[in-house]
């Protein structure tokens, strides 16, 4: 009834492969097996003469074991996952490192502000201006987040330069240089680009180990950076499931579920090789989250509280939709203004050192940087802020022990409130500013530490309303102000991408869930009141580089997905066929204004070939008519003819003797052969030929792009005609 095969195709291609095995086909069977024997006796003749044979031997069937068993899928997934783990680890611990190589210099220098202020200055100064100069030299493509132009890759875009081993090294060099200054800048969005660099690498690796059965490998390459995006968020964060779902909201507008486990399968043994080596190094007692919080199991928030959530992710909605705008006025400001950017082009570290000496300038602790706790780097920051417990309360600073980082947030003259704000306020410009410097930079992680700051205000404010906390059911719960801040980390986080898995990597960086439900309220109205007012920060940078990538219609847009290609494309399109004369030609260059012109089979098919620039163009035509090339024939015609006596030499240079020259149009008397058209160009007084021309002489006429055919044997100088330019009658001809 619904029809059959006579045979499954895997039975069928065994007995097959069977078949052509014991040599079953008719016409080579023997002579292959006769062939593999002898290749067998080569081997094992081989293996008696080399003394390292044995260990060649079981390697090679070491390899075919695990490909055969394991399949390259999973092995190329261990190693990418387990070299993005080192790289993020060793990046992490090298950022560490220049971060307290600046706090070593700042305190030691304590006896002397003016000291302080120089080194608290000239180091991140240094090592942001190396990181954009190396970058520059290296590989400029390394320059920026990454996921743009990944976005545009994955749409199947190929851009040059941009998987290579040098843009592999700068944008590793130069984002541990950047990020180690201290500056306002993030690592997620490089390191999807690290994670694609390695996925890329690692297969022309598999590929020359392995050989002919890894290729495959190369030729899925969506398969193989969707994976890879996955990775670089997950190893990031240690957030293997929201940097799967974050990587497929960000660069992918349709996902291929069979990626699906390849993403998850790498992102989680990345981020378990990369809490393992915190363990190791013994940066943590266990395998915990980034930003470890303590929030209450029991009573994590009320229902009271629900609309100051809705309201704080609304505000971070404008927020982020600002912060968007603000990102692109700054650089499109720059850009027009001729004068600067002249001036940037040539002088490229000027601006990376003027934005870093402006910001580190603002945070030195003892100026205005103690207003705003600016001696915390980003994730001493971020641990202070997801604390659960109350920093003030009617407006006056809580008296209790300010362990850790929470010193900082603590000033004599000022209370909490006026900290938070100037925090929030210099931290939103200053990152929008640092984020357009030509390093290897990302803007999630300064997003989300002023999201955090941001809901940590709200917090401190409902605490401030609500002293006594919420009464219910008889009890009082008190506020929780950390769980404003991982609020509204996701939020703003998520307004700024346009993303909603943001609200599970906070899960995950945190490693509690109990805000569930006001994390995913505030993500979803704040993405849908971002989406309404401005494009995601990466499509924003997108359009500013204009890169060939068609975004997402926004909301209000629907109507334009109607919009067909023949209502946008242009109809009268100047093109080129292959019999196009070289009257067809210069009209097409002389009226047309094309960069580039299409060259099609005939009039009559329309067929596309192909195309061909406007200057190649002229290119060409100068070359094949040029008046260097009509004199070399002219020569070599007189050479031809035995006249060499009768014509001067030419050169290129030289210049007729009278304003009227003479056109010798050689034409073979036969109408019936294919002949070319030749123009040869002499003096009139250096001209011997007598200025008659024959009234039935047929020209054939022959392509422009076509090859001139020889000239024939038969052809004499009495077939040689000459044309005299002063000859009225032979105007048209001429």
């Amino acid at each position: 009834m619904y029809g059959r095969y006579t045979q499954e195709l895997g039975v069928y291609a065994k007995e097959e492969a069977a078949r052509l095995r014991d040599g079953g086909v008719r016409d080579g069977g023997g002579l292959r097996r006769n062939t593999s024997v002898r290749s067998r006796a080569a081997d094992l003749l081989e293996y008696e003469k080399d003394p390292c044979a044995k260990c060649h031997l079981c390697a090679s069937r070491c390899q075919k074991f695990l490909i055969s068993r394991v399949g390259e899928d999973w092995i190329f997934l261990i190693l990418l996952g387990l070299l993005m783990a080192l790289v993020s680890w060793v990046m992490d611990y090298a950022i560490a490192f220049c971060q307290e190589a600046q706090k070593w210099m700042y305190g030691g220098l304590d006896s002397n502000l003016l000291l302080q202020y120089i080194a608290w200055v000239t180091y991140p100064v240094v090592l942001i201006t190396f990181s954009a100069g190396f970058t520059q030299i290296l590989a400029p493509q390394a320059v920026g987040s990454g996921i743009p132009e990944m976005k545009t890759i994955l749409r199947g875009v190929v851009l040059k330069e941009y998987l290579t081993f040098k843009t592999f090294v700068a944008k590793v060099i130069g984002l541990t240089c950047a990020l180690g200054s201290g500056m306002p800048l993030g690592k997620e969005g490089p390191f999807v680009h690290v994670a694609s660099l390695c996925a890329a690498l690692l297969s022309k690796f598999m590929a020359a180990l392995f050989g002919g059965i890894f290729m495959m490998r190369m030729l899925r390459n969506t398969e193989m950076l969707s994976a890879a995006c996955a990775v670089g968020v997950g190893c990031c964060f240690a957030a293997p499931i929201g940097g799967v779902l974050f990587s497929i909201e960000v660069t992918s507008t349709f996902f291929a579920v069979r990626n699906y486990w390849r993403g998850f399968f790498a992102a989680t043994f990345s981020a378990f090789i990369f809490r393992v080596l915190a363990v190791w190094n013994q940066e943590e007692e266990t395998i915990t989250a980034l930003f470890k919080t303590r929030f209450r199991l029991d009573f994590p928030f009320d229902l009271q509280e629900l609309p100051a959530f809705a309201i704080l992710g609304i505000a971070c909605g404008f927020g982020g939709a600002l912060f968007v705008y603000l990102n692109r006025l700054i650089v499109e400001c720059m850009r027009k203004q001729k004068t600067i950017n002249k001036f940037l082009l040539r002088k490229r570290l000027v601006y990376p050192a003027l934005v870093t000496l402006l910001v580190s300038t603002l945070t030195f602790p003892p100026g205005f940087g103690q207003f705003m706790a600016g001696q915390l780097t980003q994730h001493e920051s971020l641990v202070a802020l997801f604390d659960n417990r109350t920093w003030c309360r009617q407006g006056v600073a809580e008296e209790f022990d300010y362990i850790s980082h929470h010193h900082a947030w603590k000033h004599p003259q000022v209370n909490v409130f006026i900290t938070l704000i100037l925090f929030i306020i210099m931290k939103f410009w200053m990152s929008a500013v640092a984020t357009t410097m030509p390093v290897p930079c990302g803007a999630f992680m300064p997003v989300f530490l002023i999201g955090a700051a941001f809901g940590r205000l709200v917090g401190e404010i409902m605490a401030a309303m609500f002293p006594d906390g919420i009464h219910a059911d008889g009890s009082v719960y008190p506020i929780v102000p950390g769980g404003y801040a991982v609020v509204g980390a996701a939020a703003l986080s998520g307004a700024v991408t346009h993303t909603v898995s943001t609200a599970v990597i906070v899960f995950e960086l945190t490693g509690q869930i109990s805000h569930i439900l006001p994390v995913m309220i505030a993500v979803i109205l704040a993405n849908a009141v971002a989406q309404s007012l401005q494009p995601s920060l990466y499509d924003s940078i997108i359009r500013i580089k204009k890169l060939p990538y068609l975004p997402e219609l926004g909301m209000g847009h629907h109507e334009k997905y109607n919009i067909r290609v023949e209502d946008i494309m242009v109809r009268d399109v100047r093109f080129i066929t292959l019999n196009s004369s070289y009257r067809d030609l210069q009209e097409m260059l002389l009226t047309g204004q094309l960069k580039t012109l299409a060259l099609v089979e005939s009039r009559d098919s329309m067929i596309l070939l192909g195309s061909i620039e406007r200057l190649q163009l002229q290119s060409l035509l100068s070359l094949q008519l040029g008046r260097q090339r009509r004199l070399e024939y002219l020569r070599q015609l007189a050479q031809d003819n035995g006249t060499q006596d009768h014509l001067p030499s030419l050169t290129s240079d030289s210049t007729p003797s009278s304003p009227c020259a003479h056109t010798h149009v050689n034409a073979s008397t036969n109408t019936n052969t294919r002949q070319a058209v030749r123009f040869l160009i002499s003096t009139e007084e250096s001209s011997s030929f007598s200025p008659v021309v024959s009234a039935n002489v047929q020209l054939p006429l022959k392509s422009a792009l076509k090859t001139v055919s020889a000239i024939s044997d038969t052809e004499t100088p009495n077939s040689s005609q000459t044309l005299s330019c002063a000859d009225q009658d032979k105007e048209l001809l001429e």
